[in-house]
């Protein structure tokens, strides 16, 4: 009876070693957490992998100001002259979170908002060095868009992507069908309603949609963003305000001016012809927001 019990014991012995011994081997091989810096942030939302199936849509939107979201006209930092003055300055980066220096990332890049300080911190010191190649990986690509962005309140589910339909064989992630996608509100999330109140440095930023919900809306305009910025699907969604020809072509469609010139020569006294000019001017604004905006 003693040589059975001892057996057993053996036996659950070796059976626990094993045991041991495969958990230890499962979580060397498990893949390792998520890094917490600018690096990591950058490889979670790289469209990179969507032009495999998306070529055209990816090509589209590398043209876009969403593939620079960062970056102004002309090709410089936008964040650069706050973080160097102003009540937005940081004099070291290794002490900033993005609630505090970067309000305007709430629709620059969402995505930095939720990730670790020092996310912020490593993207303070590449604003601060003038990195632009590093600067200008981080934008708004089709993961902030069709996953962050892509249902009411923000609240997408982890590991699923947003679309037109449900597509469950999506290569990735499965993609599920959002009709908030075509809604004018989705644009809206950034393209926003006016002051950015929810960061210790409050600023006024873009008020395009709340200029289309209280302007164009009741005078009976119909059209949503995306019929007017995105036809046909087109993720270059114009204008884009370096190519200035084609700015220039888009505002003259969208505020149309009429010029009314009446010439004539006024006499003050004899032999004194003054020549002079009545201009008037009319211009119709046929978008669907206030011009200039955001």
């Amino acid at each position: 009876m003693s040589r059975v019990l001892k057996s057993g014991a053996s036996v659950l012995g070796l059976i626990i070693i094993v045991c041991l011994t495969w958990v230890a081997s499962r979580s060397l091989a498990a893949p390792q957490a998520p890094k917490d810096g600018l690096a990591d942030l950058i490889a979670r939302y790289d469209s990179s992998s969507c032009r495999e199936c998306h070529e055209d849509i990816h090509q589209q939107w590398e043209r876009s100001h969403h593939a620079r979201s960062l970056m102004g006209m002309d090709d410089w930092i936008i964040m650069g002259p706050y973080l160097k003055g102003g009540p937005l300055a940081v004099k070291d980066p290794a002490k900033i979170s993005a609630a505090a220096n970067f309000p305007c990332a709430k629709c620059h890049l969402p995505q930095l908002l939720p990730a670790p300080d020092q996310a912020a911190a490593e993207l303070a010191a590449a604003v601060l060095a003038d990195d632009k190649a590093t600067v200008r990986k981080l934008n708004i690509g089709c993961v902030v868009c069709h996953g962050d962005k892509a249902v009411v309140h923000g609240r997408p589910e982890p590991g699923v992507l947003y679309g037109s339909r449900d597509i469950p064989d999506h290569p990735g992630r499965p993609v599920k069908r959002s009709p908030f996608l075509k809604s004018a509100l989705f644009c809206g999330q950034c393209h926003g309603l006016g002051p950015v109140l929810d960061f210790e440095n409050p600023i006024q930023c873009a008020t395009l949609y709340g200029s289309y919900l209280h302007g164009y809306i009741p005078s009976g305009g119909s059209q949503t963003c995306q019929d007017c910025h995105m036809p046909g699907a087109n993720h270059y969604m114009p204008p884009n305000f370096n190519n200035r020809p084609e700015t220039a072509e888009r505002l003259r469609q969208a505020l149309p001016l009429e010029v009314n010139v009446m010439a004539y020569r006024f006499q003050p006294k004899d032999g004194d012809f003054r020549p002079m000019m009545v201009v008037r001017t009319k211009i119709t604004n046929r978008a669907g927001h206030r011009i200039p905006d955001g």
